[in-house]
């Protein structure tokens, strides 16, 4: 993952997307860590299975979600959903809300269409590319009902802090795609991160909708993961923030 770092002095209500857009741009900022991944035989039929059903393709032009989906309801949008297990799972537990997902690694994105497919979820979609364009490029403003951000890569050294995906000039992108009153939801295992989250998050246009850190929102149910770092007494940090009306 590249990052970039901006004066949030500048940031006011007059900032339009384009503008944003250029900067994230032209400072080639991006949602992701390069890595290496292997897929299983199951992943890799699955994806190739589920994909061309329920997968959207990356395309530099606005699209129109209830078109996508096939009808209108709230749209929540997941940057990074890993293998998936949260994703399937709150999807599957709010047939209500729509939920589109974005990664750019095979093996996880194969593992979500297996779920998908086991589960018969129809109210999730892909898009297997880096968030940020797809973000810039594809997602109307003021269409967004919500977005998770689910333990992000924490860059934990200080001389990697720039890398991080929470920067003022990803959170003015999200502002303009949130509608009035849609929430960014940020959660992370490492307590420094998740003080930088705040901080940063503190100084956008976005409001906190807690005093501090947020409690964990039911709809966001613990990983297996988690549920075992939490055993062993390690913390995990919500922080959600909302448009304004």
């Amino acid at each position: 993952m590249s990052a970039t770092t901006w004066d949030a002095a500048t940031e006011t209500e007059s900032d339009t997307d384009s503008t944003v857009a250029h900067r994230l741009s032209s400072r080639s900022i991006r949602s992701f860590v390069l890595r290496q991944g292997r897929m299983s035989p199951a992943q890799q039929r699955y994806l190739d299975d589920m994909m061309p059903k329920i997968g959207i393709p990356y395309r530099p032009e606005l699209i129109d979600l209830a078109v996508e989906f096939g009808r209108t309801a709230p749209k929540i949008l997941e940057i990074g959903f890993g293998m998936g297990e949260t994703t399937a799972k709150i999807a599957a537990t709010h047939p209500e809300t729509d939920y589109l997902g974005i990664e750019v690694h095979n093996p996880g994105v194969g593992a979500l269409c297996k779920l998908i497919a086991e589960g018969n979820i129809a109210n999730l979609r892909i898009i297997r590319h880096d968030a940020v364009e797809v973000l810039r490029d594809m997602i109307p403003d003021g269409t967004l009902a919500g977005v998770h951000v689910f333990f992000p890569d924490p860059w934990r050294k200080a001389r990697h802090h720039k890398r991080r995906l929470i920067q003022p000039d990803f959170i003015a992108l999200i502002k303009e795609k949130l509608s009035p009153g849609g929430y960014l939801h940020c959660t992370t295992d490492w307590e420094n991160y998740a003080e930088w989250m705040l901080e940063t998050l503190s100084a956008s246009a976005l409001e906190n909708t807690a005093d501090g850190f947020a409690p964990r929102p039911v709809y966001r149910l613990p990983t297996k993961f988690e549920n075992r770092g939490m055993r062993l007494g390690h913390g995990v940090w919500d922080i959600v923030f909302r448009r304004p009306r």
